[in-house]
C-alpha cells in the first residue's frame, strides 16, 4: 500500500508530484530544490540552495517519521560540477553522526526545475 506524505515545512511540489510517498517501510523522497518553504522563493546562491535543500528533506523525512539515520541513497543533481567539493561540506555536516554514509551518486546537468543549482532526491528505509 503507498502512502503519499506532505509538509507544509517543506516546499509543495512544482509539478503534478508528491513530496513523498512510502510504500511498505521505504519512503521514496522527490527531487528537491532549494525553495524556502516560508517564501516559495529559490534561494540565491548555491550554498544556500544546498543547505536549504536538505532542511527541506529533513522536513519530510520527519513528518514521514524517518530521519537522517533511515537514509540509504541519496542522488545529487548539480549544474555546476565545480560546486562539487563546497557540496561535499554541506553533505558531510549533514551526515555528520550518520554511519555507514549513505550510497552516492552525484551527476552533472545542464539545467533544473526553476533554474536551481542542485537537486536531491532521496530513499529512506524504516527498520
Amino acid at each position: 500500500m503507498k502512502r503519499e506524505v506532505k509538509t507544509d515545512r517543506a516546499p509543495a511540489p512544482v509539478g503534478p508530484y508528491s513530496q513523498a510517498v512510502e510504500v511498505g517501510n521505504v519512503l521514496f523522497l522527490s527531487g528537491q530544490i532549494g525553495i524556502d518553504p516560508s517564501t516559495g522563493k529559490l534561494r540565491s546562491s548555491f550554498k544556500e540552495q544546498a543547505v536549504q535543500v536538505f532542511r527541506n528533506v529533513e522536513e519530510i523525512l520527519r513528518t514521514a517519521g524517518y530521519s537522517k539515520e533511515n537514509v540509504v541513497k541519496v542522488t545529487l543533481y548539480l549544474t555546476d560540477l565545480s560546486k562539487f567539493q563546497e557540496l561535499n561540506t554541506i553533505y558531510q555536516e549533514f551526515f555528520r553522526e550518520v554511519n555507514p554514509k549513505p550510497a552516492r551518486v552525484t551527476v552533472g546537468v545542464k539545467d533544473l526545475p526553476l533554474g536551481a543549482d542542485i537537486e536531491v532526491e532521496v530513499v529512506a528505509v524504516r527498520t
